[in-house]
């Protein structure tokens, strides 16, 4: 017993065994310096002194980490596994592209355009709503987005162009002051107001139907529409160009 000590004392404390190398895996949101700066695992440390616990935990505090996973192997190299936080949406302010996941909670604010190609690609491939309200600006990592809006935001970013009838290549939602949220085609052409949303008087439930009389609307006509106005599920009106 008194050797056993002593052996796992001297692997504890000699100078002799140090990380190898650090593998990450399952990283396409979060940053190598954020993920290595979290480990808090320096150089020369001895891997028998590692408390993978506690690693993961730090990790896990991470905004864009779901879960961590630390292991260690006998030659000094240390293994990190993590699985991510998925987006759903990309709500974008100004040259910002906050990633929301299915809580409707920001977990990562991103730039525009990364510079790392798997989070440019992430991004692209995401419904991405244009929040250009002037109280936008203040929206941070670990918001919440207004349940209400964030419904009709999943709702209204879902949609492609021929849900409304358009011969459009893609569709822009954006939430604009005063009208609330608007919907134009890409390139630019007409532009659907859908408006602002309450949990009761105007809930998001209402937006197939106002899809549905969107595409009445555009069909046989889309080029000689301007502004539409779907004030309900029914009632819609619109200006030629």
């Amino acid at each position: 017993m008194v050797a056993a000590v002593a052996v796992g004392w001297g692997l504890a404390t000699s100078s002799a065994f140090a990380i190898e190398g650090v593998e990450v895996s399952g990283a396409a949101l979060s940053s190598d310096a954020q993920v290595r700066t979290a480990a808090g695992i320096g150089e020369g440390t001895n891997p028998f002194t590692l408390e993978t616990g506690a690693i993961a935990r730090r990790l896990e505090q991470l905004p864009t980490v779901a879960s961590a996973a630390v292991s260690v192997d006998l030659l000094g190299g240390v293994t990190i596994r993590l699985t991510e936080r998925q987006p759903i949406l990309a709500w974008a302010v100004g040259n910002r592209r906050l990633l929301v996941d299915q809580r409707g909670q920001a977990f990562a604010d991103l730039e525009a355009e990364p510079a790392d190609d798997a989070v440019r690609a992430t991004l692209e491939a995401l419904p991405a709503i244009e929040d250009e309200r002037s109280s936008a600006a203040a929206l941070a990592v670990g918001d919440v987005i207004d349940p209400v809006e964030f419904d009709v935001a999943r709702r209204l970013g879902s949609l492609r162009p021929a849900d409304v009838g358009s011969g459009a290549s893609g569709l822009r939602v954006a939430v604009e002051d005063p009208e609330g949220f608007v919907v134009r085609p890409v390139p630019a052409g007409w532009t659907a107001v859908f408006g602002i949303y309450t949990p009761t008087l105007r809930p998001a439930s209402i937006v197939p139907g106002q899809v549905r009389l969107l595409a009445g609307l555009l069909a046989g006509r889309e080029d000689q529409i301007g502004r539409v106005l779907l004030a309900s599920e029914t009632d819609g009106t619109y200006e030629p160009r």
